[in-house]
């Protein structure tokens, strides 16, 4: 049976099968609609609902999964991180997710330089193990956060220094694998008979005839494979053609078609002790197309390219602005990135200097921007393998489209080549993003279309087959790294020929005579222009919600906005930036951005059934989300799931009401003052099990956390103020006292006021136009999806506040998830000028402290510190907003004290979310993670600085610790 059998058909052969899956697997298999349809895409355009998802433990696992899949006719797809760009681990089967919990390392031999590991161990985690010893493996893909070794192996990935290291295929160094009937063998190197075959006499033919296919078409491989490095088209019968083959490699770049790999053995590489990065600017593509094969004749580890969609586009994104500021001078057309390594950085310094003379020679001096720093190297690299991320970044329906995007070939060619396909594109009135790998010649190229476009489509058929052409012309390879998949396996015959096809189709029956496999990949392929196999098939329209909450217009609506996840993956990174911190607890792809994304983009087209938007498995989905807002940040593709998170609940509370521990929460600001003048009552709950019982019974407030204790609230100091009293932009300000830190934490805004005092600010009181309760961000109502209620408290307060700003005030405040709201959602409940306008001028304390300091406008008299330590833990939405390094830099400013500053992703408090029941478990998870491991370090007198009131309340309850706001920091020193 192959991927495209009927739903019908599909659900026939599943039919009994959850049942015989459970009695044998260790780990589980999930067969509802919304688990199905996260596994249903990967990268690609396209999307093949499977009949299940499987997430085995053990290679026994994956061997009762095969034969259980084989008893009702059903296909096997294994897949990795879900990182590919062509559709390849996606089908109508059982897909077996190895990266949750297949993914240990087996073996290391630090003295060898090998390592073995399970197919579901991610690269950049693999890595970070090796640095100690000085050894990493050195194929990197820019997916290495969240690729797995398993899915490299099947791809025969390469990465950015090819150049120097190879692909897999020149890596790996044996296979352990399961036939499709899931009987195990192991391939290696051949001459020695210890790795060469396991397995016994199957596998052992299988080998002889493997090897005897290769030799009888010996002649047809020398002739026709192509002569470029970035070959991984077909199967790699040129392999078994050496002098000494490893059958291992035969398997590698097979994309799982001929077996399900269960461990693989890699050859490691010794780390280079320095790097070094010259950038090298150009007027034209054509001019860097030229040079390139003169850089790389200066024997660099790697050449890459960055063109001008990158630089545009990068340039409004956050996360890179500063650092294409950083490498760029003047406005180039793009740049090429050429790095050197090695033990010697002299030596190192003088390629830089070679590098400098070769742009000289060709026309172009003083064109080279050197970065030899290595944090800095490590932000032009995360750059460059955002790339495909920042292009995806596009708003509207007409993006950058994958499918011819890594064909390969020679360097002489290769302005040539760029040349005509630039050429093909405009004919078909279309225009293409290039990036990637200009050393090995292999760019990827990416022509922008609209995939919900029957014409679209049809161009794409047209693009694919002239290129195709091209390639052939040009002597080069038209899957040079992405694999084949469903965009081009229809492509190997045509590239191959008949004769070489047909000796991989003989090939994939060896080993999978049933068609079991991750069928119509590679051999007797699937469509590549089959609508029906598509992400936004025929008929696809965004039905849900018919009107929306907030304003979705820099999107061009909700669904766009949606639509806007590219499933390249980069929310599921286990380490660096902080999302997605529920799917870092958990490994579950229903708790990751992606899997949120393309839950809510099935709903909303209705994909999942009829009312699958406001359904009780939406609601789970995104139960997690802990709205961080790191991918607001992160996600270069602006995937902003903590707003989306809003819209859902409004629509979902609106259906099926609110539960009274969310409407507590939620109108917490109102009965605050109320609240205040009952403390002794209320706070008895935090000394008697019984009330945190009850609590826990009645509302879902874990009994495990404390509540915050209500206290005299926050009095602001002096009359109210007017508008006219503000006459000077810099020193009047407005100080917003948020709920929490004036219900609960009121030593905060006090340190604050003295603070600002100090620093020559004067400080304007403001009230509500309307009933004496103070000012009100609306973050509770937003949190619980209450729109209308949080536009509201938006209107009230801006109202107020605005007259102020007008005059040339400030509004400065204390708490990051509060004050951000002002820059953020209040742009969504009220869009327009006024919003805009209040948004320009709301600064966090910190953020007013550190311009102002930088500025020379403000002076803090401020005591030597000794060298205290202090550990800084940043709240979530102070690093979405990258305003992280304004706190840092207002800690270093007090003499003396030793800032060290927390690598952590969310606290796992975030808001009301610490308090539940249901999720006090994750909530731990998350703080465990990395914030509570590097406070368990931390000495007994350093200080713990948390501006969030949530992150210090984790903390409190978590390791029994104090955390501080700044403010008290610098109030204490003044």
């Amino acid at each position: 049976m192959g991927a495209t059998a009927s739903p019908r058909a599909t659900a026939r052969n599943a039919a009994g099968l959850p049942r015989k899956l459970a009695e044998v697997l260790q780990g589980e298999a999930r067969f509802d609609a919304f688990t199905r349809g996260r596994y249903a895409t990967d990268a690609s355009i396209y999307q093949i609902m499977p009949a299940g998802v499987v997430f085995p433990k053990s290679a026994d696992d994956i061997a009762a999964t095969l034969k259980v899949a084989a008893d009702h006719a059903l296909p096997v797809i294994l897949r990795g991180g879900g990182t590919s760009q062509n559709g390849q681990p996606i089908g109508s089967g059982l897909v077996v997710d190895c990266s949750r919990h297949f993914n240990r390392v087996l073996a290391y031999d630090a003295e060898a330089g090998t390592v073995t590991v399970e197919p579901g161990h991610v690269l950049e985690r693999l890595n970070a193990r090796l640095r100690a010893d000085g050894w990493f493996f050195p194929v990197e893909p820019s997916t290495a956060t969240r690729c797995t070794i398993g899915g490299m192996a099947g791809n025969n990935s390469c990465g950015a220094r090819s150049l120097r290291y190879g692909k897999m295929s020149d890596n790996v160094l044996g296979l352990e694998a399961l036939f499709h009937d899931g009987r195990a063998f192991g391939f290696g190197l051949t001459g020695n008979e210890a790795a060469a075959v396991s397995g016994g006499p199957r596998a052992e033919d299988l080998a002889r005839r493997m090897l005897a296919l290769a030799d009888a078409h010996r002649g047809e491989i020398e002739r026709v494979y192509p002569k470029v490095q970035r070959r991984v088209g077909g199967y790699n019968l040129d392999s078994l053609i050496e002098p000494r083959p490893n059958l291992a490699h035969l398997l590698v770049g097979s994309e799982g078609t001929l077996a399900a790999t269960t461990a693989v053995t890699l050859k490691l590489s010794r780390l280079p002790a320095h790097r070094v990065m010259g950038v090298c600017h150009f007027p034209s593509f054509r001019a860097a197309m030229e040079t390139t094969q003169a850089i790389v004749g200066l024997d660099p580890v790697a050449v890459e390219l960055v063109d001008n969609n990158v630089l545009v586009l990068g340039a409004d994104i956050p996360l890179f602005r500063t650092t294409l500021a950083d490498i760029t001078k003047g406005t180039p057309n793009c740049l090429l990135l050429a790095e050197f390594a090695g033990d010697d950085l002299a030596a190192l310094q003088r390629d830089l200097r070679r590098l400098d003379q070769c742009m000289a020679d060709h026309g172009f001096p003083d064109a080279v921007v050197e970065v030899v720093e290595a944090n800095r190297q490590k932000a032009v690299w995360e750059v460059r393998e955002a790339c495909l991320n920042i292009m995806m970044s596009m708003k509207g329906d007409r993006k950058p489209v994958s499918f011819i995007e890594d064909c390969a070939v020679p360097l002489e060619h290769l302005a040539d080549y760029t040349d005509a396909v630039t050429e093909v594109f405009s004919r078909h009135g279309t225009r293409g993003t290039w990036y990637a790998h200009a050393s090995v010649g292999c760019l990827h190229v990416r022509p922008i279309l609209n995939m919900k476009d029957g014409g679209d489509v049809a161009t794409m058929r047209a693009i694919a087959e002239e290129t195709a052409e091209l390639v052939r012309r040009h002597k080069g390879s038209y899957s040079g790294e992405h694999g084949d998949g469903i965009s081009r396996s229809e492509f190997v015959e045509p590239l191959f020929g008949p004769t070489l096809t047909r000796a991989f189709e003989t090939v994939k029956d060896a080993f999978d005579p049933d068609n079991r496999l991750n069928p119509n990949k590679i051999v007797r392929p699937l469509k590549m222009d089959d609508r029906t196999l598509m992400r936004f098939a025929p008929g696809y329209e965004v039905t849900e919600p018919a009107r929306t909450a907030l304003d979705w217009s820099d999107w061009g609506g909700f669904g766009p906005a949606v639509e806007m996840c590219n499933n390249n993956g980069t929310c599921r990174k286990l380490a660096g930036g902080a999302m997605c911190p529920s799917y870092r607890a958990t490994g579950d792809e229903q708790h990751l951005t992606r899997g949120r994304a393309n839950s809510l983009r099935l709903a909303i087209s209705g994909q999942l059934g009829k009312d699958a938007f406001l359904s009780p498995e939406m609601k789970r989905t995104m139960d997690l989300c802990v709205s961080c807002k790191a991918c607001r940040r992160e996600c270069p593709t602006g995937v902003d799931m903590a707003k989306m998170k809003i819209e859902f609940l409004h629509h979902y509370h609106a259906r099926h009401g609110l539960p009274l521990r969310e409407r507590l929460v939620a109108e917490m600001p109102r009965f605050a003052g109320i609240a205040a003048a009952l403390s002794p009552l209320l706070n008895l709950r935090n000394r008697s099990a019984i009330l945190a019982k009850f609590g826990e019974d009645r509302l879902g407030f874990s009994a495990r956390r404390s509540l915050p204790a209500w206290r005299r609230p926050w009095r602001e100091a002096g009359e109210p103020a007017h508008p006219q009293d503000v006459v000077d932009d810099v020193r009047d300000i407005v100080l917003f006292g948020d709920t929490f830190n004036r219900a609960f934490e009121r030593e905060n805004l006090e340190a604050a006021e003295r603070v600002l005092t100090a620093a020559g600010y004067r400080l304007h009181r403001v009230l509500a136009h309307k009933g004496r309760r103070p000012l009100c961000c609306g973050r509770t109502w937003l949190a619980s999806g209450q729109t209308d209620r949080a536009r509201e408290e938006a209107r009230r307060t801006l109202d107020a506040l605005l007259p102020f700003v007008r005059a040339g005030a400030r509004v400065v405040g204390l708490e990051p998830s509060c004050l951000l709201t002002f820059r953020d959602e209040f742009l969504s409940l009220l869009p327009g000028d006024e919003a805009k306008t209040l948004a320009e001028r709301s600064l966090l304390f910190e953020e007013l402290l550190a311009a102002d300091l930088a500025a020379g406008r403000i002076r803090l008299p401020l005591r030597e510190q000794g060298g205290r330590v202090a550990h800084l833990h940043g709240h979530c939405h102070q690093k979405s907003f990258g305003v992280m390094g304004a706190v840092e830099t207002v800690l270093r400013h007090v003499p003396g004290l030793d800032v060290r500053v927390i690598e952590s992703s969310c606290c796992g408090m975030a808001g009301a979310f610490g308090y539940r029941a249901d999720t006090i478990d994750a909530s731990f998870a998350m703080a465990e993670l990395s914030l509570f491991p590097a406070l368990r370090k931390a000495g007994p007198d350093d200080l713990v600085v948390a501006d969030g009131t949530s992150c210090r309340h984790q903390i409190h309850d978590g390791l029994g610790r104090e955390a501080i706001h700044v403010a008290r920091v610098l109030d204490a020193a003044l």
